[in-house]
């Protein structure tokens, strides 16, 4: 997966005000609905909310990646924003949510949705890429940590970590 086909730098933000998971995701919604057209950021933040209520998306360590399908769209976007201090997300571990990657897709772009959302999963599952995450002070660092990021190399059949 190439995010940059997704993502764009001026939907990537660093903010400090989010308090609550809605305000968070109405400052995703408006992030999503930068240089898109179609669609409105009300239904942005509809489809983010009617997902919520089918179940939190809230992964663990401090990261959620919500995510929504819409008519109206023709491909797949993606958001990135980071909050200064988490804010409770009812993730699956109970800690507040910092690092928040939003996604939509084409209504009905199914197999698409689960690989994107597989690769972002993967990309969040790696630690050190999100303390890296935390440790960006702008949007533009973040955007190039997001779009340089690469999944960990398997290790050769034989070989040992460690050795």
């Amino acid at each position: 997966m190439e995010l940059t086909q997704f993502l764009t730098e001026n939907r990537v933000a660093c903010v400090s005000h989010a308090t609550s998971k809605k305000r968070a995701l109405e400052l995703l919604s408006e992030l999503l609905v930068a240089d898109v057209t179609g669609v409105s950021q009300g239904e942005v933040f509809d489809s983010l909310c009617e997902r919520e209520r089918l179940g939190g998306t809230g992964l663990g360590q401090g990261v959620a990646i919500p995510h929504g399908r819409l008519g109206g769209l023709d491909r797949a976007v993606c958001a990135f924003l980071k909050l200064r201090t988490g804010v409770d997300y009812d993730a699956m571990d109970g800690r507040p949510v910092d690092l928040i990657c939003g996604l939509l897709v084409p209504r009905e772009s199914t197999q698409e949705h689960l690989e994107i959302l597989a690769a972002l999963a993967e990309m969040f599952s790696d630690e050190t890429f999100c303390a890296r995450m935390r440790a960006a002070g702008t949007p533009h660092e973040l955007y190039r940590l997001l779009v340089s990021w690469q999944p960990p190399q398997p290790l050769p059949a034989g070989r040992v970590a460690g050795t």
